[in-house]
C-alpha cells in the first residue's frame, strides 16, 4: 500500500490482514470498533478492484465483524462504503466501513444508513 492517505498505519492500529486488504482502527471512530477494510492496491473507488480483490475485502470485513461481534458484542452493525464525492467520500482509497452500533446510541436507529439524505431516510412516516 504506497501513496495511500492512511499511511503511514500504525501496527496497534492493525486489526487484520489479507492478501490484499487490511483492517484497522478508523482514526476518527463514529462508535467503539470502528474499523475500515482497506485494500492494499490503492484505487479511489472501490469497483475498480479486480472482482477478487472485491471477494477479498468482504471476506475481511465478515472476518472484522465476526472479531468485533466476539469482543465488543454490539446490538448490531453498519456496513458501507462511500463511493465518489457525492456519497461523501472523503479519502481517495477504497475502504470499507464496519461499524458496531449500540442499544441506545442513537434515539431511534431505524433507517440506518438511509439518513445519508435526512428528508428522504423516515420514509415509514411518509403519508
Amino acid at each position: 500500500m504506497t501513496d495511500s492517505p492512511f499511511q503511514p498505519i500504525a501496527p496497534e492500529r492493525i486489526v487484520a490482514e489479507s492478501t490484499h486488504a487490511i483492517a484497522i482502527k478508523d482514526a476518527f471512530p463514529v462508535s467503539k470498533g470502528h474499523t475500515l477494510v482497506v485494500p492494499k492496491r490503492v484505487v479511489a473507488h472501490f469497483y475498480e478492484l479486480s472482482p477478487d480483490e472485491q471477494a477479498e475485502v468482504w471476506k475481511l470485513v465478515a472476518e472484522v465483524r465476526a472479531l468485533l461481534d466476539k469482543e465488543l458484542h454490539p446490538a448490531g452493525f453498519n456496513v458501507g462504503l462511500n463511493d465518489g464525492a457525492a456519497a461523501g467520500q472523503t479519502i481517495p482509497h477504497a475502504h470499507v466501513h464496519v461499524i458496531p452500533r449500540y442499544k441506545g446510541d442513537r434515539d431511534d436507529p431505524r433507517g440506518g444508513v438511509r439518513w445519508v439524505i435526512p428528508d428522504r431516510a423516515a420514509y415509514w412516516r411518509a403519508k
